[in-house]
């Protein structure tokens, strides 16, 4: 029997082991070379620690507050889709999983769970991950339904405009299962004449037009807090601030998408710098490896 997983170094194995190599390399692979994706790790490791000592230790508490929602830890589950590829529960699985830790779950719009099913499995918080369609009725439909089901944000993938090239995944030419969210609204029947068939779906039903100037279009049709996510760049979280997005989400789409980005946790230093001049702010909640931001605590504390 294998010894049972101690950490997440030890699940990557187990799934190595258990996965089809399709499905594994799906799962861990990055875009092109994967330089961001080994970047994203090894950063981390570029970052010490420098502990204070004979401190009162005997009471921690780790929760925190994100968009008024309290949290156990400052850790979220960031969107990842197709769960139903490691496990037959999918992601029902993942969101009791965030309900039992007290944490947020991200549903991912290409999940193998529709969201209605999501919702109704468990009482966790849950946040809706949009990226907009060419055909605009089809994504309306998806904010409306996640509204209508308890959803309490949503976040928007704002870094692909087309699909990141995933080098495992067209030497695999992987195949993936229809998208359950949007059965009856959009043919993802599409093949591929060499590749991945997740690439070309990607490429022609995702709108490579939507732009700063289409958030105001998404605000209009929800309630909902906008997050933004996928941003690098200080610019564009200022940006972000100016069109009323109520945070945004550092990221680089788990070196998934454009590869030779930094990583996102090498950027805030550089963020930090540049925008104390302007503004007074917190940053917490790390999800895997982002960083998310509230635009409560970017506008509330400005400096004048």
């Amino acid at each position: 029997m294998a010894e049972e997983p101690v950490n997440v170094n030890g699940f990557r194995e187990l799934a190595r082991q258990t996965l089809p190599k399709m499905y594994y390399d799906f799962f861990t692979g990055g875009a092109e070379d994967q330089y961001t994706l080994k970047e994203n790790e090894e950063a981390f490791h570029r970052i010490t620690i420098q502990p204070r000592i004979l401190v009162d230790t005997s009471s921690i508490d780790l929760s925190t507050m994100v968009l008024g929602y309290s949290i156990s830890m400052p850790v979220m589950i960031a969107p990842t889709s197709r769960h139903k590829l490691a496990n037959p529960s999918g992601e029902i699985a993942t969101a009791r999983a965030a309900s039992t830790c007290n944490t947020i779950m991200v549903l991912s719009i290409s999940s193998t769970c529709t969201l209605e099913e999501v919702a109704a499995c468990c009482n966790a918080v849950r946040f809706f991950q949009l990226c907009v369609y060419k055909r605009r009725d089809i994504t309306a439909k998806l904010v409306q339904r996640a509204e209508n089901n308890g959803y309490k944000a949503i976040v928007l993938t704002g870094d692909s405009p087309r699909h990141g090239r995933r080098e495992a995944d067209i030497k695999n030419k992987i195949i993936i299962p229809e998208l359950k969210n949007v059965e009856g609204l959009l043919s993802t029947k599409i093949v591929a004449d060499k590749g991945s068939n997740l690439d070309a779906l990607a490429n022609q039903t995702r709108d490579p037009s939507f732009s700063w100037e289409d958030i105001g279009w998404l605000k209009s049709i929800t309630k909902l807090p906008i997050l933004i996510k996928g941003l690098l760049t200080h610019e564009d979280a200022l940006k972000a601030l100016e069109v009323g997005a109520a945070g945004i989400i550092v990221s680089n789409h788990g070196g998934r998408q454009l590869d030779y980005c930094p990583p996102t946790i090498s950027v805030l230093e550089e963020w930090f710098m540049l925008l104390v001049e302007k503004f007074r702010f917190s940053w917490t909640e790390e999800c895997g490896k982002e960083q998310i931001f509230s635009r409560q605590w970017l506008l509330e504390h400005k400096l004048s």
